[in-house]
């Protein structure tokens, strides 16, 4: 178990991706069970559908990297003698 998690902190995006291709397809399983596909159909279809999976991941992932610029510029800079206002 710890292996999976030691993968998983490794590969945060695969990860995310696999586990909402995995639910994207259940769903799309049980709800066309009944429609009567043909298994070329279902293959195509479960493809198209774990694809849509790994875009929907890039995209929400696009702000990653965002979120460690503003922690930096956040920081109070440390006033120098040169920063400090003139004695009165």
């Amino acid at each position: 178990m710890q292996g999976i998690k030691n993968w998983v902190l490794r590969h945060p995006s695969l990860a995310a991706w696999i586990a909402l291709a995995v639910g994207m397809n259940a769903i799309l399983i049980y709800e066309a069970r009944d429609v009567g596909l043909l298994p070329m159909q279902w293959f195509w279809l479960l493809l198209i559908t774990t694809l849509v999976a790994g875009a929907c991941i890039w995209i929400v992932s696009w702000g990653d990297d965002d979120d460690a610029e503003p922690a930096a510029a956040a920081e109070p800079a440390t006033p120098t003698t040169d920063d400090a206002p003139p004695a009165a």
